[in-house]
């Protein structure tokens, strides 16, 4: 099984997703409940995980993310843009 990763990190938005939560004042459980009436199957492991950098994220993860968090892809990927504009 190949496993997937991209320089290293398991997702690209850990950091961002950490601070867009805590800048809302949302707990990891919050945002698991806010994803799960999303359809989300995700719990606050799942989101330590993720903001850890030990676990991937999916694409409807990240659109259910920005839409729990009220915030836009691009807040969540800013960093990783500005990385490769850099580059």
């Amino acid at each position: 099984m190949q496993k997937l990763s991209y320089q290293g990190t398991k997702n690209i938005i850990a950091m961002p997703l950490r601070l867009m939560r805590v800048r809302k004042r949302v707990t990891q459980q919050e945002l698991a409940a806010r994803m799960q009436v999303l359809g989300v199957n995700i719990d606050q492991q799942a989101i330590s995980n993720i903001e850890n950098n030990r676990r991937i994220v999916t694409d409807y993860e990240l659109a259910c993310f920005c839409k729990a968090l009220r915030c836009t892809e691009r807040d969540l990927l800013q960093e990783f843009f500005d990385k490769l504009r850099d580059e």
